[in-house]
């Protein structure tokens, strides 16, 4: 026996927790050590671009496939095929496959429409595209609303030298914050929303905490933008030189987006007794027709859409294909993380548990908001919401009234810190790799961070004293 193979039996000694069911997941009985794939592609996204930007480029598809094999290979080894595939069927089919149709769809549909015209991009102006970004966020989705203004804003600022700032408060206020206010602007709403959670709580609950972040960073952003516009001026020659007046080439593609949305809605209120069980995993009726809907659309936008209008818009599946091969690795690892998480107290991540409750037994919304939203930085902010939601009770009745400050730190915590790294939230890895493909330098993953602690924490400590003691 070679030492390669003396540290595969050990690893998987270590990581067989006593009497084990093969059956049933439960995070209490999990090692540490089973967190260590997912630990690895976090590490790999944050560190390979910097290292090695070169083999990264070509092979993050491969990395991401290797982690999870990383993490699915021991799992079948210690609690059976069985298990392993009904874990992977769970995650594919309940979690993953309908996030990337919907992301698909929003992300063809709002690339299928162009802004016409040319803007020159000035503080004030690219306050007014970041706002209008924020509003669309929660009624057509981050994802939606960051496809469709992202290529306007840098396109108006393309006769600038400083830009990567630009593209980063783009993602804490339209990839993120913008998303707070409706079940349709961001997964983990929407989820509350299949919960229970009432369509409007949100809005009336977290809005001025909303409206204070946009207010913040918008005023942040103009100071930098207006240092960095007065310091640099323009180039003397505009890339994209003015071409008639402003309007919409695809504007077909409005309707479906509205149709998405519409699918999206329907979904969490048509109640179907029709469920089909695969490996295990329940799939209702709503659900299906809400992602052949949504395949359906982004077909027909492929469809009507003229080619001419994908070449305005330097439309790539690039973006996509980036998010979907690193999402697809990130679900799958965090399998386990997730256990772990919702075996609470008993779990190995007791003490976050714990730290979220006051000596008398009662949420800390304080905690809540900072605890969701640290792992919402790094855990996709969906099942971090539902972890948290049903760390709290998980009766909406009970949360939407006796408990209603501790959901609505679960619901701001989730959304606004998605903001805190480029894998918080789909969109973020989106707009960058948009941003990337147009020739705007961004910040490395850390760099990245260094921006949103210096900016978003301090905001995020004024929102705990004011609502959230």
């Amino acid at each position: 026996m070679n030492i390669f193979h003396r540290l595969c039996l050990i690893f998987l000694v270590a990581m067989l927790p006593a009497a084990a069911n093969a059956a049933d997941l439960d995070g209490a009985r999990l090692n540490l050590l089973w967190a260590i794939p997912f630990a690895g592609i976090l590490l790999s996204i944050a560190l390979m671009p910097l290292l090695a930007p070169v083999f990264w480029h070509h092979h993050f598809g491969k990395i991401s496939a290797a982690w999870t094999l990383a993490f699915f290979l021991p799992f079948a080894v210690v609690f059976g095929t069985g298990a392993a595939s009904a874990s992977l069927v769970h995650a594919m089919l309940a979690e993953y496959i309908p996030f990337i149709v919907l992301l698909t769809a929003l992300y063809t549909v709002a690339g299928g429409i162009y802004i016409r015209g040319n803007l020159h991009g000035s503080p004030a102006l690219n306050c007014i595209l970041l706002l209008t970004g924020v509003v669309l966020a929660s009624f057509m989705g981050t994802t939606g609303a960051s496809m469709l203004m992202i290529r306007p804003l840098i396109r108006a600022n393309d006769n600038r030298q400083h830009k990567a700032h630009l593209v980063v408060f783009f993602i804490f206020l339209v990839s993120n914050v913008g998303g707070s206010l409706t079940p349709l602007g961001d997964p983990p709403l929407f989820l509350g929303f299949l919960k229970g959670v009432d369509f409007f709580w949100t809005v009336g609950h977290i809005l001025p905490e909303t409206l204070f972040m946009v207010a913040s960073l918008l005023a942040i952003f103009y100071v930098i933008d207006s240092f960095y516009f007065k310091k640099e001026g323009v180039l003397p020659v505009d890339p994209t030189p003015d071409s008639g007046r402003l309007g919409f080439d695809g504007a077909a593609n409005f309707g479906l987006l509205a149709a998405a949305a519409g699918l999206v809605l329907m979904s969490g209120v048509w109640k179907s007794p029709v469920v089909f069980d695969v490996v295990g995993t329940e799939f209702g009726l709503p659900g299906m027709v809400r992602d052949l809907g949504l395949v359906i659309i982004t077909l027909m936008s492929l469809r009507i859409t003229a080619k001419s209008v994908h070449d305005s818009n330097q439309f790539s599946w690039a973006p996509m294909q980036e998010v979907a091969k690193l999402f697809v690795g990130i679900f799958l690892t965090m399998i386990p993380v997730i256990a772990m998480l919702k075996a609470g107290a008993n779990g190995p991540f007791g003490l976050i548990v714990s730290a979220v409750t006051r000596p008398d037994g009662s949420p800390n919304p304080a905690m809540y908001f900072w605890a969701a939203g640290s792992l919402s930085s790094f855990l996709d902010n969906a099942p971090t919401y539902l972890v948290f939601f049903n760390t709290a009770g998980g009766d909406p009745k009970v949360l939407m009234t006796t408990l209603a400050p501790t959901l609505a730190a679960i619901s701001a915590g989730a959304v606004f810190m998605g903001a805190n790294s480029y894998i918080g939230n789909a969109p973020n890895l989106m707009v960058k790799a948009v941003a990337e493909d147009r020739g705007v330098k961004m910040p490395s993953f850390f760099g990245y961070m260094a921006w949103s602690c210096g900016v978003l924490i301090p905001l995020f400590i004024i929102v705990t004293l004011i609502w959230f003691r």
